[in-house]
């Protein structure tokens, strides 16, 4: 939909303990800019709580061209647009960005966010980047898979060597239960890793 999501940002120097430190940011929204996080029903979620991010302001593109049912799908009755995002605003009213709706994975009734677990692999020696999936699974609903490139091809990698380091970091259904090594990951014209190409790629895993 065009709008873009909040990378993580890098903080060098991390006064706990000197080290490199991954993080989502969390920002205020800009001046004339209104943010609401609403659940799947549409109302507005309490402090700290995860939901779809809504923004309304002058900035914001008043509507698509001559499509009138993509206005319908994208903008709410009240004229927020809906971002795609899953976020949160705290009780200060600062933002931080989860991911995308889209990518979320629902495993076992659970959900899970899929940045949590990438900046979790990317932070480990060896990895260049990730990109964490859910697939069809015959008793979870959906398991959780990731897909990782090596920083170098003499870089030693384990599918196992990642899940045993994951282990100990994450709720048992939020460690994935497949990682697959690969050359790299498929991109759009924009750069974007195109999450659905490997949905489709790794789509029968576990019903095999």
């Amino acid at each position: 939909n065009g709008m873009p999501t909040v990378p993580p940002r890098r903080e060098s120097g991390s006064p706990i303990n000197g080290l490199d430190v991954i993080m989502p940011v969390s920002v205020m929204p800009l001046p004339g800019v209104a943010l609401r996080v609403v659940d799947d029903d549409g109302s507005a979620c309490v402090s700290d709580t995860i939901g779809h991010l809504q923004v309304n302001g002058d900035n914001v593109l008043p509507g698509y061209w001559r499509l009138p049912e993509k206005n319908q799908e994208e903008f709410t009755a009240d004229g927020y647009f809906k971002t795609g995002d899953l976020g949160k605003i705290d009780a200060k009213g600062y933002v931080t960005i989860v991911g995308r709706s889209k990518d979320l994975v629902i495993s076992g009734g659970f959900n899970v966010y899929p940045k949590e677990i990438e900046l979790l692999i990317d932070d480990m020696s060896g990895v260049a980047e990730s990109a964490v999936i859910g697939l069809p699974h015959p008793d979870f609903g959906e398991a959780v898979a990731a897909v990782i490139v090596k920083s170098s091809p003499g870089v030693e990698l384990t599918e196992a060597g990642v899940i045993g380091a994951l282990k100990g970091k994450l709720a048992a259904f939020k460690v994935p239960k497949r990682i697959f090594i690969v050359d790299d990951l498929p991109r759009n014209a924009m750069g974007k890793v195109q999450k659905n190409e490997l949905r489709k790629r790794y789509l029968s895993t576990f019903s095999q």
